[in-house]
């Protein structure tokens, strides 16, 4: 295993709750926190990523990669904001600006609805 490079090696998937492996599968992308995977007909909020390195020959080397997850659904509101994907309606002054959490008015949307949206003016 030492000539495989980061990308091709298997990432366990760890469900968060109850606390289980999904298993391990090589990625063809990167999956980071705030990304959705689907596996086994289901879909994931990827959570938390995390490496393990190995020291040898003097050097260290990413060994394993795992992957923390959450079963959920798409999110149907998404915004692009600085070259990333946040929840929601970015516009919103309430909006959290992040991938995993909407806001904490209406953290389960939907935005459209929303009777204290209020535009964001800066």
């Amino acid at each position: 295993m030492d000539n495989l490079e980061s990308d091709s090696l298997p990432t366990e998937v760890i469900l968060t709750h109850p606390r289980r492996s999904l298993g391990s599968i090589c990625f063809d992308w990167t999956p980071q926190p705030g990304h959705y995977l689907d596996l086994q007909g289901q879909t994931y909020a990827v959570l938390e990523r995390r490496h393990r390195y190995q020291l040898k020959s003097g050097r260290y080397r990413l060994y394993q990669i795992s992957l923390y997850v959450q079963s959920a659904e798409r999110p149907q509101e998404r915004s692009l904001v600085d070259g990333r994907w946040v929840l929601g309606d970015a516009t919103c002054r309430f909006n959290a600006h992040s991938e995993l959490v909407r806001c904490a008015v209406n953290p389960d949307g939907p935005c459209s609805q929303c009777r204290s949206f209020e535009p964001n003016n800066t």
